[in-house]
């Protein structure tokens, strides 16, 4: 029998069918790609697949539940549906800096509003007011504001000063936000990161127009720079677990600050990414889930970082 990897996906129409059609030609009928088809499901009956790509439970709970699902009946879910429910960028960002990658100086705000179901003496422990001083000197301005679980830049914040601090914060209602410094760059890079091996670099500017991110006809990146960044790519993807991701980079007096490095469902649409990072995408891609078919890995909770803290607590 040949082995399967489905696709789970929303609105995406160019990487599904194209990642599809190179795993179905590279599979040579040993492993064929398809579309996951799912309904309601009896949880004696779980859709059995041995790879599902996922691009789109982040926005469909009903997804994540039957992923995980799929995950303990055995399936090599990409990425980890029980990883991916937990963690989040201020999380990400504490782990980071354990792991010595640089990161933006970043400090997690109490709620705005009440969450639902909660009133002023559900925060019993919450120190009040908050040292507002404290947390500007510490970040200094200009300044992002970020929810800690979120992506595709809702909800996105650059303020200057603290009038448009308290005015953005004031839009946040119940999320949880970071604040974090502003990094100055001079260089930004977006990078691929499959199988917690493989690395693409790809210039990118994230204040140009979204069609035009990606930069084509970059100068030569410095060698060390480059290596640099690759290492830390890997570290951060070792470290979290994840086997399709983007880490990005912004480069201030050539040193690379991880900016957003949780992106399980990264952009991979051709007409965005451009044919080349397009290309490299979806044969990198194909090759490592058709070896993910005939290796899989044992069900993981979480990445390498709760064995490196355990080996450095038997040190103390």
């Amino acid at each position: 029998m040949p082995r399967t990897v489905g696709i789970l996906f929303g609105k995406e129409r160019t990487f599904p069918p194209a990642l599809a059609a190179e795993i179905n030609r590279r599979g040579e009928g040993r492993v064929t790609a398809e579309p996951v088809r799912l309904g309601a499901f009896r949880q004696d009956r779980i859709p059995r697949y041995d790879v599902i790509v996922d691009r789109i439970s982040h926005e469909v709970p009903f997804y994540r539940t039957w992923l995980k699902a799929a995950a303990v009946a055995g399936a090599q879910v990409v990425n980890n549906p029980f990883w991916w429910s937990g963690d989040d960028k201020f999380l990400n960002n504490v782990l980071a800096l354990q792991a010595g990658v640089a990161v933006p100086k970043t400090v997690l705000l109490p709620h705005k509003s009440h969450p639902p179901n909660t009133e002023g003496e559900s925060f019993s422990n919450l120190s009040f007011p908050i040292d507002w001083p404290e947390v500007f000197r510490h970040l200094g301005f200009p300044l992002f504001m970020k929810p800690a679980y979120g992506g595709g830049w809702k909800d996105v914040y650059k303020v200057d000063d603290e009038r448009e601090f308290f005015s953005a914060y004031d839009q946040t209602h119940v999320l949880t936000m970071m604040a974090q410094e502003a990094i100055d760059f001079t260089e930004y890079y977006r990078c691929y990161v499959l199988g917690r091996e493989r690395v693409r670099l790809m210039r990118y500017d994230p204040k140009a127009p979204f069609e035009r991110r990606y930069v084509r006809d970059a100068p030569p990146t410095e060698p060390a720079l480059l290596a640099r960044i690759e290492r830390d790519c890997l570290t951060l993807c070792r470290e979290l677990g994840y086997d399709f991701n983007t880490v990005e980079f912004a480069v201030r007096d050539g040193v690379p600050y991880a900016i957003d490095f949780m992106n399980p469902a990264p952009d991979c649409d051709s007409f965005s990414v451009g044919a080349d990072n397009f290309a490299w995408v979806i044969a990198n891609a194909a090759e490592f889930l058709i070896d993910r078919t005939q290796k899989p890995r044992p069900l993981e909770l979480t990445g390498a970082w709760p064995q490196r803290l355990t080996t450095a607590s038997g040190r103390r």
